[in-house]
């Protein structure tokens, strides 16, 4: 749940989560909606990625992301709990 919660802490990752709201997208395609480097992209992605809030698929030369919904349905259910 740590990795969880340092992923959804950065304002960036938080953006890319809700760019891949819209479907899946390769990591140059993300790359090209923001002004950072690739390689500071593609650290943001492993970010999300070890915490599951992202899959990652290679299709030939490229990766391509997903929203892993059923990470964002546990902390749902995690949050419900605490509500009276």
């Amino acid at each position: 749940m740590n990795a969880l919660f340092k992923a959804l802490n950065d304002p960036t990752r938080r953006a890319i989560l809700e760019r891949l709201r819209g479907g899946p997208a390769t990591a140059g395609a993300i790359a090209e909606q923001f002004q950072f480097s690739a390689p500071t992209i593609s650290h943001h992605l492993d970010l999300l990625r070890q915490a599951g809030l992202v899959t990652s698929q290679k299709q030939g030369q490229f990766v391509v992301y997903t929203l892993n919904m059923t990470v964002f349905d546990e902390l749902l259910g995690w949050l419900y709990q605490f509500k009276s």
